[in-house]
């Protein structure tokens, strides 16, 4: 069982563009930081549908999700605005999440949790990134938690000193601004490169967390 961050990130170190909003919840530029992703089998398979391409970036994307037990996000991946909840609202991705796992969605607002289809339930957190970690460890039994985002979700949880992988997808993008991964993350963060694979598209670069 571990913790691991798994991110799309710019060559310049943003995980979204700038302007982020409602309407453009990545910025201008940030859906260009999945496109790796998109064409890919597993994508497809995440999301109900069949075929896509295989390959190294495949096996990648396949491998970080098979062990999955729980995730943790922030509200903004999350989506639908600051403030108070709309109760319509129930995440980017309709009613059949990919997820397939209990997700807990950290937020300064409480909301009761919403039990999706394919397995998915959402669990808003109020306590801050170390109960909802704490939450997602319980759900996830003998499998592992993964921390999916964004910027300053992945912040919070590194602050906890519980984090135990950080997987980057590294895109040959430059986004000139936005959300910028390890923000104020300072220098007290010790890591060892696990590997470094890749394809045309993106570079996959897994660090150990020492402790």
């Amino acid at each position: 069982m571990s913790i691991a961050v798994d991110i799309s990130v710019s060559l310049d170190g943003f995980v979204a563009g700038p302007n982020q909003s409602e309407e453009t919840p990545l910025g201008e530029g940030g859906e260009q930081l999945h496109e790796w992703a998109y064409p890919l089998r597993t994508f497809e398979e995440m999301h109900g549908r069949s075929g896509g391409k295989t390959g190294v970036d495949d096996d990648v994307l396949a491998e970080g999700y098979e062990s999955v037990g729980a995730v943790v996000m922030g509200r903004n991946m999350f989506g639908g605005g600051s403030g108070d909840w709309d109760p319509a609202w129930k995440g980017w991705w309709g009613d059949d999440p990919p997820f397939g796992t209990p997700v807990f969605v950290l937020t300064h607002h409480p909301r009761e949790s919403l039990e999706m289809k394919g397995g998915t339930t959402f669990q808003f957190v109020t306590e801050g990134p170390d109960a909802a970690l704490e939450g997602a460890l319980a759900a996830a039994g003998e499998k592992d938690v993964l921390v999916a985002g964004g910027a300053e979700a992945i912040q919070g949880c590194l602050a906890t000193g519980r984090v135990d992988e950080i997987q980057l997808h590294v895109t040959p993008l430059l986004l000139g601004g936005g959300a910028r991964l390890f923000e104020g993350v300072g220098s007290d963060i010790d890591l060892e490169q696990v590997r470094a694979i890749g394809s045309s598209a993106v570079s996959h670069l897994k660090y150990r967390v020492l402790k």
